[in-house]
């Protein structure tokens, strides 16, 4: 929903559901468009093999796609999910991972229909799966305030417990000793993986959404204020870049370690010099929030996974798109309330929600009609149980309500990402806008 102002709390991560649709149809595209195309929601989630030739995409539309890099094309979508996949990671052994808001890991091999193997364990959605450096572990951070540590061989999950609001990010030192991970409530934990030592704790001044490290050790971490914080592998912190305006939503590293892409809910994506901690150059595209991004092997060659369902390449170096295509811009669909301060605060919900009776649900439920309506029952859209059992009808002080004490509080159950308005006159305005703009006509 709306992007609040910079005092309000925002978790930034994923929309409350995901896009239902009947068949997913899978475009290939010539080696010439260098675009992406086959998702039906936003692509939420990116990987490349370290050779280059295959790429795991996933999306809001609860699919994972693998792609050949070479060809251009989807080789195989992978259905299992029951809602968004939000991460996925390809594993040394030649297989997959993914996971999804539904709190649940599957394992796959090329070709197969089914997973190899399913892992359950954690009560909230999974934001950011890491595989370890030697290839016999997966971590797996989750909005349950935990990371998870699963061995692929078999056997029981280790909690890794000290977190108190949703964990964002994680990721594997490159030696495998320790496991990084970020949260929502401005922490960076450290973790030895063997020992009794507890975890280093580094506060930072921001919620905490995306974690990197590079090969020889650095960590970055990517903020809802707009920044990069980096630390040594041991927690010293060495200093932090602005990325832009808006809140930090995916990070790379590029494998030769000179460049850090961080990816933002604006629609950017800032490419941050790592030697000289400054701002190299600003990938611009369409506008709407890139969800994802990860680098080629060249290190030079950068792929993006954006609102518009669409993974596109980049050159990080000249910061010119490998299409032209790349750089047209979609008509505002708010165009319409140019100057409304309603409809500015509404503007971060576009990629997730529609307003009109003709436009269909998106990776969240169409919101016409909503006032009047009970929570749960806007058509065509598959909701939680949790919020099917709430008794809570749509009107101009609830959804004020919504938005005052957060989501979590007032629909517990959902999926929605944490955050609150805390200007009683920004929820007046919002308000007013939405009941302008989701009547039935």
């Amino acid at each position: 929903m709306p992007h609040p102002r910079p005092t309000t709390r925002f978790a930034f991560l994923t929309c409350a559901a995901l896009l239902v649709f009947a068949a997913l149809a899978v475009l290939a595209v010539s080696p010439a468009a260098a675009q992406l195309r086959g998702h039906g929601g936003p692509v939420r989630a990116l990987a490349i093999s370290p050779d280059g030739q295959i790429a795991l995409t996933g999306s809001f539309d609860s699919t994972a796609i693998r792609w050949s890099l070479a060809r251009n094309a989807a080789e195989q979508v992978l259905r299992f999910h029951a809602d968004a996949v939000n991460a996925v990671v390809l594993l040394r052994d030649g297989r997959a991972a993914t996971a999804g808001a539904d709190g649940r890991i599957a394992i796959w091999t090329a070709g197969k229909t089914e997973p190899d193997a399913v892992l359950a364990g954690h009560e909230a959605p999974i934001a950011a799966l890491a595989a370890s450096p030697d290839g016999t572990m997966l971590a797996s951070a989750s909005w349950d305030h935990t990371v998870q540590l699963w061995p692929l061989a078999g056997g029981a999950p280790r909690a890794l417990s000290g977190h108190t609001q949703n964990v964002n990010g994680v990721a594997f030192s490159p030696d495998g000793r320790t496991l990084v991970s970020v949260s929502y409530d401005l922490t960076v934990r450290i973790w030895p993986l063997s020992g009794t030592s507890a975890a280093t704790v580094v506060t930072i001044p921001s919620p905490l959404n995306a974690v990197a490290i590079g090969g020889d050790g650095e960590i970055a971490a990517g903020g809802a204020d707009g920044r990069v914080y980096f630390l040594t592998g041991n927690g010293a912190r060495t200093g932090d870049v602005v990325a832009g305006p808006r809140p930090v939503i995916s990070l790379a590293i590029s494998p030769d370690g000179a460049f850090v892409a961080a990816a933002g809910i604006g629609g950017s994506v800032a490419v941050i010099d790592r030697k000289t901690r400054t701002l190299a150059r600003t990938l611009v595209g369409p506008g709407l929030p890139v969800w994802s991004v990860a680098f080629m092997p060249d290190s030079r060659t950068l792929l993006t996974g954006g609102a518009d369902n669409i993974i596109r390449r980049w050159d990080a170096v000249t910061g010119e798109p490998a299409d032209s295509l790349l750089v047209e811009v979609a008509a505002d669909p708010l165009a319409a309330f140019a100057g409304d301060r309603g409809a500015e605060i509404y503007r971060a919900c576009v990629a997730c929600h529609t307003l009109g009776p003709d436009q269909a649900n998106r990776a969240g439920p169409t919101l016409a009609g909503i006032f009047g309506r009970r929570i749960a029952t806007a058509p065509g859209y598959r909701f939680s149980e949790a919020l099917k059992r709430l008794d809570i009808v749509w009107t101009p002080e609830t959804v004020s309500k919504l938005f005052e004490v957060g989501p979590a509080a007032y629909t517990p159950g959902t999926k929605m990402p944490e955050q609150r308005i805390g200007s009683e006159a920004d929820r007046a305005a919002l308000v007013k806008f939405l009941e302008r703009a989701t009547k039935d006509k």
